[in-house]
């Protein structure tokens, strides 16, 4: 079995091939492709991977090549996590908004639209090349915004075998396993939404719904424990959002958290990313392996720990739990979902994942073709969305309106539409002014200039 990565010279490399490494004989992998457009970075990442390729222990054999074609060649599997324009294209992503009082996150609102135009050409131009050299290919989208590039492969490229993945529901589901004092395995939440936009409206153990439970303790902790969210909104709410609803239920706050605090998400990691990359190519240059995985591992806990506490002014403690309960958490994110999914499509034993898929009548009020993050079954070769129960009034309205915002996002940057695009910025919920959205396309077609369509 051979597994291609696109965008593999990006920080979280090093965590995907650890996984794979420790799944290997039930990955059944014979070859790990990795792909980059960015040769230095690429060599770099492998030399933090080289203990793990020059291992006895490794049983597959790993390919390192800045040419598509080759690494896409006969690929089972391909793994897409690039970033168009890198890091600096996401500091202009996020600040542009922000002029104008508006939310400037990577994924959602006007970042996120920045991010899907930029994308959505170049992902599907892979997608193109796969149908050439690897046509029965499973595709796994992780690069951003996950859900909108993986409708717009569905609707445009023609490749039905693609799903989109994010670790916000899987973290979500092992932060509530740990509260209840369950094992992940033996606990369901009833999870609907689009990426970035999701509920939990039960969570189901021994054939109870613990989420009354769970409310009850959040009542009386007066905390929501790792999530960004005050107690009675929760409770009032009666269900556990994505932490990035963060961004819809207390938007102005979020704006004036970054504005206070001086750099957003983006720029703080853009930072810390050009202090990693020279850091590390000069112990490269050395020959200072060890000195490698040192840097490294320290910005993986720097970055790690300062996860959206720019956007919501505080960090997201979860030192009440026992170190044995907190330990596993979050330990493979994003890898460990992709490999899941890859298990599960090799192996006779059927899984419950959450992931993004075309919706085909899993919420009857949107169509098929429409991709929703919720709960599949996944079989051999096969996935299955499982039908989601009654949605309520408000989150259905919200789903709607970001829905047909993305429609317009997906049609803009196919069709090169201007007004599209501005059509889609001005009803999405975190804009909603016509006059502010046409300031932040025009300034991003200004700013992002070559990576952006040319839209007309």
């Amino acid at each position: 079995m051979k597994l291609a990565i696109i965008g593999a010279g990006g920080v979280r490399t090093p965590l995907l091939v650890q996984s794979i490494l420790k799944r290997q004989a039930r990955l059944g992998i014979t070859e790990l492709s990795l792909m980059d457009i960015d040769a230095e970075r690429l060599e770099l990442i492998g030399a933090l991977t080289s203990p793990i390729e020059d291992s006895p222990d490794t049983r597959f054999h790993i390919t390192r090549t800045t040419d598509p074609c080759l690494a896409l060649s006969a690929a089972d599997f391909v793994i897409t996590t690039f970033r168009v324009g890198g890091i600096e294209s996401r500091v202009i992503d996020e600040t542009v908004p922000l002029k104008y009082g508006v939310l400037g996150q990577e994924t959602t609102g006007p970042g996120g639209f920045a991010m899907g135009l930029r994308s959505i050409p170049v992902l599907l131009d892979y997608v193109r090349l796969m149908h050439d050299v690897c046509p029965g290919a499973w595709l796994i989208n992780f690069a951003n915004p996950s859900g909108m590039l993986t409708e717009a492969v569905i609707r445009h490229g023609n490749w039905p075998r693609i799903v989109g993945i994010c670790d916000g529901p899987s973290s979500i589901h092992e932060l509530i396993a740990a509260v209840l004092g369950k094992s992940p395995q033996d606990v369901h939440p009833d999870y609907f939404g689009l990426n970035h936009l999701g509920w939990i409206h039960s969570i189901t153990t021994d054939n109870h719904d613990r989420l009354p439970e769970l409310m009850e303790l959040i009542k009386s902790m007066g905390t929501v424990p790792g999530m960004p969210f005050d107690a009675d909104f929760i409770t009032s709410l009666g269900m556990i959002p994505n932490e990035y609803c963060y961004y819809y239920y207390y938007n102005k706050q979020a704006v004036n958290n970054i504005l206070q605090a001086g750099e957003s998400r983006g720029e703080q990691v853009a930072r810390e990313n050009l202090k990693l990359f020279a850091a590390l190519k000069e112990k490269h240059q050395a020959q200072d392996f060890d000195g490698m995985q040192s840097l490294y591992h320290e910005y993986l806990e720097r970055r790690g720990s300062s996860y959206m506490v720019k956007e919501t002014g505080r960090s997201h403690d979860l030192s009440f739990l026992p170190p044995n309960i907190l330990a596993p958490i979050g330990l493979e994110g994003y890898a460990g979902v992709a490999l899941n999914l890859i298990e599960a499509l090799n192996s006779s034993a059927p899984m419950v994942q959450i992931i993004n898929i075309a919706n085909h009548g899993a919420i009857p009020t949107l169509d098929d073709q429409d991709v929703v993050e919720i709960p599949v079954l996944v079989s051999t070769d096969h996935i299955q969305p499982m039908p989601v129960g009654n949605i309520p009034p408000h989150c259905m309205g919200l789903i709607q309106q970001v829905k047909e915002y993305e429609h317009l996002t997906i049609q803009a940057a196919v069709e090169n539409s201007y007004y599209k695009a501005l059509l889609a910025l001005t009803i999405h919920p975190l804009v909603r002014d016509y006059s502010i959205a046409r300031l932040i396309l025009d300034e991003y077609l200004a700013q992002h200039r070559s990576y952006f369509p040319s839209l007309h």
